[in-house]
């Protein structure tokens, strides 16, 4: 295997030089980060990561708290956005499993004992106490979803409200006025701002609110199920629904069929998120993109920045969200 100093020959530069490049230095140029790569990859070089940790005082790791399902669709894109920011800059992710059934647990001495430099959160209870000692112990922290910040704590999320108001404005074009809406936790970041989309859009196309079209269940085809099929018991059934996860799109078109109707024939669906999930039902998923692995990206680019640099301001960064329109929204009719 070949050196340092092997590298640093080839490429005609300095070892300090070489080392400043593997170290991801922004004093070197871009010609000579160009010569020292090149001669990296033409030797075959590998550097010493616990040469790099002991000199930087870093493991070049970076935790992540989880608490969903990796079958989720959603998870798999996010992970896939961190991991290539990640990848891009030298740093390794490691999963990290939450005690919480533990009195003495707290993320702080979690994140500390795996020696992790930073750490990225999502589906984790924002009320929770560990999330208070984590903000203090200035851990550099991004947050997916969760509206906390702090002294080395941002959070990335994408325009939920945008993409919820446009949904209610496809329906409203496609002359739906009934028009219901699907919701996951209203207490959480998410699902306030697309339920302040979903007033919104009614608004702007002086529709009016109804309590009675809005039902809230857990995120998954369950819940979706279990709140269409209160929306179908309805004196007036909604036309249209948006709902709050592809997951709960699914559901809710499950329990349109159930009663013998069709979709969008009979009751137009939108979806959120728009995971490659949304490409496999039947119909394929009008939805909301809420560009999952650019949030992953940006939580990742965030996150090296804090640790990299003391003084750099921890962010809140608010991912554009759009609308795709497949087959499961349709013209209404009477």
């Amino acid at each position: 295997m070949a050196s340092i100093h092997e590298v640093a020959k080839q490429a005609g530069v300095s070892v300090a030089t070489v080392s400043k490049v593997i170290n991801n230095y922004s004093d070197v140029s871009s010609k000579t980060r160009n010569k020292v790569n090149k001669a990296i990859e033409l030797l075959n070089y590998q550097p010493n990561v616990v040469a790099r940790s002991l000199v930087k005082k870093r493991s070049w790791t970076v935790g992540m708290f989880l608490l969903d399902f990796f079958t989720n669709p959603f998870i798999s894109e996010l992970l896939d956005g961190l991991r290539k920011s990640l990848e891009d800059s030298g740093y390794d992710l490691l999963f990290l499993s939450p005690n919480l059934s533990n009195p003495d647990y707290t993320f702080t001495k979690h994140c500390i004992s795996r020696n992790v430099d930073g750490v990225v959160m999502f589906g984790v209870d924002r009320t929770n106490q560990n999330f208070l000692d984590l903000l203090q112990a200035e851990m550099p922290t991004m947050m997916i979803d969760t509206d906390l910040l702090g002294p080395r704590t941002g959070y990335v999320t994408a325009d939920n409200r945008r993409g919820a108001y446009l949904g209610v404005q496809h329906l409203v074009e496609l002359g739906h006025k009934r028009i219901a809406f699907i919701s996951g936790d209203l207490g959480c970041l998410v699902g306030q701002t697309r339920f302040s989309g979903y007033q919104e859009g009614l608004r702007s196309s002086n529709l009016p609110y109804y309590a009675k079209y809005v039902e809230v269940e857990e995120y998954s085809i369950e819940g979706g199920y279990k709140a269409m099929k209160r929306l179908l018991q309805l004196p007036e059934a909604p036309s249209g629904v948006i709902c709050s996860s592809d997951y709960m799109a699914t559901g809710a078109i499950e329990a349109i069929r159930e009663i013998g109707k069709r979709v969008p024939e009979h009751i137009s669906v939108v979806g959120f998120d728009n995971t490659f999930y949304a490409e496999l039902t039947m119909p394929k998923l009008t939805t909301i993109n809420q560009n999952i692995t650019l949030m992953g990206m940006k939580a990742g680019e965030h996150l090296i920045r804090m640790i990299e640099n003391p003084d750099y301001s921890p962010p809140t960064e608010i991912v554009p969200a759009d609308l795709v329109v497949r087959d499961s929204t349709g013209q209404y009719k009477e």
